[in-house]
């Protein structure tokens, strides 16, 4: 059966979301969606990290909301089994470990306890929805609803699994933003969407000019900073978001583009063989003092 899927903001302000998924990520998009006043209902399997997501949208919502200037203080619950966090919700955001073999089961578990009305958006960072798609009986109401880092980086990749109706896509791009958040979306299927596609280009080409010996990570960085304004640059980074998740995202584009340069992914192979993955291990392309 198909539901429909087209709302108006004010057709669901009243109504729950789920979050499904209570890490760094999962935490900081229910607190989004709890800043017009409204109900989220997270549920994770580890009840010690359900409760730190919880207290991190209670402590940290009041004043993302002032700061913000618009908006409506709500909550976030802990629900203790999907059934209860799916009643009634308008939405569910699954947000759990980037591993299609638990993706996959979970959405059949979804598909079978959510409401015939409810629109399903993965926040897989690297994978298309299609791909976990197999156990949902309604291809058309699943998509992804790729988060950054909100609530300080607030642009959302959005994209069809395929079949994605195309109601429940123009929903999203029109109330997303009521929540502080900003779609944009991916017209054909992207691996790493649009814009985490182009930084992957950006790592990859800092990384060849190191690798070819042509300039120092400091080299790059400095300039990255001078001529863009920003605070980091690609090296500093990567060490930030840890080398070995950085070598498994360049190794995925290079399962789907067999022509990317070996030498990008020699460089960091070389770092993570020798402990250096960043930031967490006190060294990776710079040195960070330990606590």
């Amino acid at each position: 059966m198909t539901g429909s899927y087209t709302y108006t903001f004010e057709d669901i302000q009243n109504r729950p979301v789920a979050v499904i998924g209570a890490g760094t990520l999962g935490r900081r998009i229910a607190m989004m969606f709890a800043s017009r006043g409204g109900t989220v209902r997270i549920h994770a399997r580890r009840s010690e990290q359900l409760a730190a997501a919880t207290q991190y949208v209670t402590e940290t919502l009041p004043k993302m909301v002032a700061d913000r200037g618009f908006g409506e203080v709500g909550g976030a619950t802990a629900a203790g089994s999907l059934e209860g966090a799916l009643d009634g919700a308008w939405l569910v955001v699954e947000s759990v470990a980037e591993k299609l073999e638990i993706k996959i089961p979970l959405w059949g578990q979804i598909d079978q306890a959510a409401p015939p009305d409810t629109i399903f958006a993965t926040n897989s960072s690297s994978y298309p929805s299609r791909l976990m798609a197999e156990n949902v009986r309604d291809k058309t109401r699943l998509c992804n609803v790729h988060f950054y880092m909100p609530p300080e980086i607030n642009a959302v990749d959005l994209m069809s699994d395929g079949q994605t109706d195309r109601g429940l896509l123009d929903t999203l791009l029109t109330v997303l933003p009521e929540f502080g958040v900003h779609p944009f979306e991916a017209r054909r299927e992207s691996t790493g969407f649009i814009y985490n596609r182009i930084w992957a280009a950006i790592k990859r080409e800092s990384l060849a000019v190191v690798a070819e010996g042509v300039a120092r990570p400091e080299d790059v960085d400095g300039m990255f900073k001078l001529n863009w304004g920003v605070a980091t640059g690609p090296f500093q980074r990567m060490d930030l978001v840890g080398l070995d998740v950085v070598l498994d995202i360049e190794n995925h584009y290079a399962q789907e583009f067999p022509h990317l340069p070996e030498n990008v992914r020699d460089l960091l192979q070389s770092y993570i063989d020798a402990g250096k993955l960043g930031v967490k291990t006190g060294e990776g392309f710079y040195t960070y003092p330990q606590p």
